[in-house]
């Protein structure tokens, strides 16, 4: 019979709070761990700095997030509900006679909320055996590109939708890296080469959808 020792620990959920006070603090946490998450990491960000940067004593950034895990995937969540909106709309607009335009709102969606995204990034690099909401988060954005794709062109292969979908994502990825860097980095980048970026993005789009409309 295993020991008590040996029996895994529950995680403590986050707390979700009911009164407006609370509501305005939990906000203020989500807000600044994001902010942290997306300067420094998922792994070099601490609780503490977190707390004394929302103004807010540790214990009550313990009290609604246990730990940074916790806090981690409450945001990963608030995100997953934005993208779930994004994607509605940008599928009530997709037009399947020019792709091209789906293609630029897809690669400006993470380029137009950097902070959210950096944080995003920094969450989803994370590798740990905890990681299932991640992994969860990133599959349900592809699956949202995979039903764009479908609506510009109904006709499109499953498998070929999921590998158009993969390009698109990574390109999205490449194009929020150029934005959000710095000239001491001395990685070569320009506004326009970001432009290039996303000229190649809608001619690939186009090119990949066209015998499917």
């Amino acid at each position: 019979m295993p020991s008590n020792k040996s029996r895994a620990v529950p995680r403590r959920p986050a707390v979700v709070p009911q009164r407006r006070h609370g509501k305005e603090r939990v906000a203020r946490l989500l807000e600044v761990g994001a902010t942290v998450f997306a300067e420094k990491g998922y792994e070099s960000s601490t609780m503490a700095e977190i707390a004394e940067r929302a103004g807010a004593p540790i214990g009550s950034l313990y009290r609604f997030f246990p730990s940074k895990e916790v806090l981690a995937d409450a945001l990963i969540a608030r995100y997953a509900g934005q993208i779930d909106t994004f994607f509605a709309e940008i599928n009530r607009q997709a037009d399947p006679i020019a792709p091209e335009k789906t293609a630029d709102i897809l690669l400006r969606f993470l380029v137009d909320v950097r902070k959210e995204t950096a944080a995003i990034a920094a969450l989803l690099d994370v590798r740990s055996d905890r990681s299932a909401k991640r992994a969860e988060f990133r599959l349900g954005v592809l699956r949202h590109i995979i039903g764009t794709l479908r609506v510009l062109a109904p006709a499109l292969p499953s498998s070929l939708a999921e590998d158009i979908a993969i390009v698109l994502l990574n390109n999205m990825k490449t194009l929020k890296g150029m934005a959000g860097l710095k000239p001491q980095e001395n990685v070569p980048t320009s506004p326009g080469a970001m432009e290039e970026l996303r000229h190649m993005n809608r001619l690939y789009l186009a090119d990949r959808l066209a015998a499917f409309r």
